[in-house]
């Protein structure tokens, strides 16, 4: 009988272990499933608790006195308290995150680092179109290009670099490209103003001098070239402008997608805003950064010559594009990088 008695001692305290093993592995499991944060963590103190009054069991027929293990005051405190607890995974030990984690993934721009060239479309020599009222493009260009230049500065774009080329048609556009290649840029704008085709120009006189206008067509348009090296930023650069230069009411010039433009058509790649593809531009085509052009309106229309003339116009379009800088170069900040 004793070592019948002795075998079922045994037996019933690997039975205790076994059940209280069971709870742990459970406990354990729950540990890792759960996330980081719940709002009442003290139920796993309470399981571990109730798995060692368990383990004493009270005897059948005698009620225990361990039945309500929390207390009235315990229970009204924690209703209290809103503030959530974090439930530290102290049975898996402490755990290793990549540095990398609790860093800023890849933000597009330091603005104050962030280069960008303002390339002033054409030279004094190869002045590019003339007015309605006979002013080169250049001239406007020029212009258009020191404002922008002053935005970008104020808004802490300082590192913004007007490119001013001087030469012959052919030759300076090399000229400028390598210029900005050479800096190097983070991206770059290309100046200009529109004109059209000769043969819509009508001549007019104007203070005594012969000139020629077209008032048929108006609006800018904003250009980018697939050979460019990083086309996709470049679109999303052009996408940016044309929609500020929407927001700020102005119309895009429809023109380019018409077949009555000729050899000078051009494929829209947003009718909404007036993207459009030119891939032999070769300020476009031969930068090594995103580069986008901007033909910020027609001279040759003598109504909008008149308005591209004014500080106010230049200040709309200089804000337009500030703005649209702005949001290119915008940070995006997360917490744990990407998955």
């Amino acid at each position: 009988m004793k070592r019948r008695a002795f075998i079922c001692v045994l037996g019933g305290i690997a039975s205790r272990f076994w059940r209280r093993g069971r709870i742990v592995i459970a406990v354990m499991a729950a540990m890792v499933l759960l996330p980081i944060e719940v709002s009442d963590a003290g139920w796993l103190s309470d399981v571990f608790k109730g798995s060692s009054k368990q383990a004493k069991s009270p005897k059948q027929g005698k009620p225990s006195k361990h039945v309500t293990s929390r207390k009235p005051a315990t229970l009204a405190k924690r209703a209290a308290s809103p503030k959530r607890r974090t439930v530290k995974l102290a049975a898996l030990g402490p755990v290793a995150l990549p540095s990398a984690a609790f860093k800023p993934v890849a933000p597009l721009c330091d603005p104050s680092k962030f280069r960008i060239v303002l390339d002033v479309g054409h030279t004094g020599e190869s002045e590019g179109a003339i007015s309605a009222r006979n002013v080169p493009e250049f001239v406007f260009n020029l212009h258009l290009a020191k404002r922008i230049e002053e935005k970008l500065k104020a808004e802490g774009f300082t590192e913004t670099r007007l490119l001013v080329t001087e030469g012959k048609a052919r030759h300076s556009l090399f000229k400028r490209v390598a210029a900005a290649n050479n800096l190097p840029a983070d991206l770059l704008l290309s100046i200009h103003h529109d004109s059209v085709p000769n043969k819509f120009l009508e001549d007019w006189e104007f203070e005594g001098k012969k000139s020629h206008f077209s008032d048929r067509f108006s609006g800018y348009s904003v250009f980018v070239s697939r050979s460019n090296p990083d086309f996709k930023t470049s679109f999303a650069f052009a996408e940016l402008i044309a929609k500020e230069m929407k927001a700020q009411g102005l119309d895009y010039a429809k023109q380019y997608s018409q077949s009555i433009m000729g050899r000078y058509q051009r494929e829209l790649l947003n009718k909404e805003t007036g993207v459009y593809r030119y891939d032999e531009l070769i300020v476009l085509r031969k930068t090594r950064m995103a580069a986008v052009l901007l033909e910020a309106g027609s001279i040759i229309n003598r109504d909008e010559e008149l308005k591209m003339s004014s500080p106010e116009r230049r200040d709309i379009i200089s804000s337009g594009v500030t703005a649209a800088v702005k949001q290119f170069c915008e940070p995006r900040w997360a917490m744990l990088g990407p998955l």
